[in-house]
């Protein structure tokens, strides 16, 4: 059984799963920890009552990075046989085919903000720090940083704060596009919540197609992503989701349809 990363689901909104992680103090991203969450991005992404999800570290801090006493002890040639698990871990939530929302409360530093910047939004506290101070401990980002931040908020951008390791306020870190929506602390888990609850009846293959695209297409040139788009919107046409939402529209006009997820 997990220790530090469970799957939380409730009645109250269907469809949604959130992925937990609780390693008090302060969530230190362990080898232990980055291990369950390729078990859980497994699991969710497997789960076929899931439509979206939630990953959230509890109201005082998403995670503030990675654990830095198991790195200490490590040498190189320790540190090459496992950094690659150490981007899987880190980045499992981008895994994940369907829509993903990182509820950041509080801090989220290094691997924690690896962890938010593999899913689809984040939504963070009026008093959330972010940063990626590795730098200041003699490395950089090892858990994806350097690549998914950079495709989010630009190079320079992102290397100002990769040189720096500066902590990014949730004020400017709204403005630089780090971060979606910004809502009193006590908000923000409800908030990305609500946002995932509108996937819950979704035409799910038609979100995983959107996701893959779009992804895929981020990693390519533009001549190479527009025939990713093709291949994905023809798939579409062999799913029962497709038939149902065509039919629904021509029946009914359009946001009536109910989906199967098929």
């Amino acid at each position: 059984m997990p220790e530090f990363v469970t799957i939380e689901t409730d009645a109250e909104h269907p469809g949604v799963a959130t992925i937990l992680i609780s390693r008090p103090p302060m969530n230190a991203l362990n080898r232990q920890v980055q291990a369950e969450l390729l078990q859980a991005a497994a699991a969710v992404s497997e789960d076929d009552s899931v439509k979206a999800v939630v990953v959230y570290g509890g109201p005082k801090v998403l995670a503030a990075g990675a654990d830095i006493k198991e790195m200490n002890a490590m040498s190189f040639a320790e540190m090459s046989k496992v950094a690659t698990k150490l981007q899987d871990g880190l980045g499992a939530i981008a895994t994940i085919p369907k829509p993903t929302v990182a509820a950041v409360t509080g801090y989220a530093l290094g691997g924690g903000l690896e962890v938010a910047l593999g899913a689809d939004r984040r939504i963070a506290g009026d008093n959330a720090k972010l940063g990626v101070p590795e730098v200041l401990l003699g490395v950089i980002p090892g858990g994806g940083g350097t690549q998914r931040l950079a495709r989010l908020i630009g190079p320079s951008k992102a290397k100002d704060m990769v040189f720096t390791g500066r902590f990014v306020g949730a004020a400017e870190a709204l403005e630089i596009g780090l971060v979606d929506q910004v809502v009193a602390p006590d908000e923000v888990y409800n908030a990305a919540v609500a946002w995932a609850s509108q996937f819950s009846g979704g035409a799910s293959v038609a979100l995983a197609a959107a996701k893959a695209a779009i992804d895929q297409g981020l990693d390519t040139d533009l001549a190479t992503g527009l025939k990713i788009e093709a291949q994905q919107f023809a798939a579409l046409f062999a799913s029962d989701d497709r038939s149902i939402g065509m039919q629904s529209f021509i029946d009914n006009g359009p946001g009536k349809a109910q989906f199967t997820g098929k």
